[in-house]
C-alpha cells in the first residue's frame, strides 16, 4: 500500500493541492498534532533523503544569527566572510544562500556541514511539528518537492 502511495508521488501531489488546502484549513489541529510524530516516523522509514535532496538542490534555508555563528566557526571563517561568500538578504530580510544547489551538498547528497547545519535544515520538512498546520502555503509547496510531506499529507487526508 505505501509503495503504491509513493509511486508517481509528484504528479499526485500536484493533483491534490486543493485537497491539501481544504484539509489544512479545516483540520482538527489537536488531532493532527497527535498523529504527526507517528506519521513522520512512518514516512522516514520509507523515504531516504539521500536519494532525493531536492530541498538542498533547489531551495535555501534561512540562516539565523546562531546558525551563521556556528557554521562560520566550524568552517574557520569570520562571520562577515561567511555571509559575503555564501549568503544574501532576501526580500523578507532573511539570510539565504547565494547559489543553488547548496554549496555544502556533496555529489553523494550528503551535507558537508550536517552536524552544524542551519535550524531550518534540521527541522525540515516540518512533518513532526505544528509548522505543518500553521504555515499551510509552505506545507502545500513542500509537498510538491518532498515525498515525506506528500506522504504525511496523504495519510492525514486518508484518516480524516
Amino acid at each position: 500500500m505505501e509503495e503504491e502511495l509513493l509511486q508517481n508521488w509528484q504528479k499526485k501531489s500536484t493533483d491534490h493541492q486543493k485537497v491539501y488546502k481544504q484539509f489544512l484549513q479545516r483540520a482538527d489541529k489537536n488531532k493532527v498534532l497527535r498523529q504527526l510524530p507517528d506519521l513522520h516516523e512512518e514516512a522516514f522509514s520509507k523515504i531516504d533523503c539521500l536519494n532525493c535532496a531536492t530541498c538542498c538542490k533547489n531551495y535555501s534555508p534561512r540562516f539565523k544569527g546562531p546558525d551563521i555563528k556556528r557554521i562560520s566557526k566550524h568552517l574557520g571563517m569570520k562571520e562577515g566572510s561567511f555571509i559575503d561568500k555564501y549568503l544574501f538578504l532576501d526580500n523578507e530580510g532573511d539570510y539565504v544562500l547565494r547559489s543553488k544547489p547548496c554549496p555544502f551538498l556533496g555529489a553523494d547528497n550528503f551535507c558537508d556541514i550536517y552536524e552544524e547545519r542551519p535550524s531550518d535544515c534540521r527541522r525540515f520538512p516540518y512533518t513532526d511539528e505544528d509548522v505543518l498546520l500553521k504555515r499551510p502555503l509552505i506545507t502545500i509547496k513542500n509537498a510538491t518537492f518532498c515525498p515525506a510531506v506528500y506522504f504525511v499529507l496523504e495519510k492525514l487526508v486518508e484518516k480524516k
